[in-house]
């Protein structure tokens, strides 16, 4: 490659834009890796902690799953490397997560549209039965 193609393939200081992308994938220091197993098991243990006490069903649901998210955001963060990927596979990921979001929603939604129907039909069986 000619001195002049290169110079305008990786700009005037043989940089490009900033972004030292070899073709390699990145390599994250083991200290890193090692903090972030150590958050995971923390948050772990707590999720196994609060199970101990009772917030009601929904009140357990909803802690479980924020630390669920929190340790499902660290993962895809460090271990899968989406931290130092290109931006576009981040709103892909944000994307596919609000469409799970959304989903999850309407059929919870959806769910206490005919909650009482299902709870009059449970009340006429069991009235049946005990005759």
């Amino acid at each position: 490659m000619s001195e002049h193609a290169h110079d305008h393939a990786h700009g005037a200081e043989g940089h490009g834009d900033g972004h030292d992308d070899h073709g390699l994938a990145h390599t994250t220091p083991v200290s890193l890796l090692v903090g972030i197993l150590a958050v995971l098991l923390v948050l772990t243990v707590l999720t196994v902690t609060v199970t101990s006490f009772d917030l009601g069903a929904e009140g357990n649901l909803v802690v479980a799953m924020i630390i669920a998210t929190i340790k499902a955001a660290l993962v895809v963060t460090f271990f899968m490397h989406l931290f130092w990927d290109k931006k576009f596979h981040l709103i892909l990921f944000l994307t596919s997560v609000l469409f799970v979001i959304l989903f999850l929603s309407m059929t919870i939604t959806d769910r206490g549209e005919y909650d009482r129907d299902v709870e009059a039909f449970r009340a006429a069986q069991a009235q049946a039965n005990a005759k």
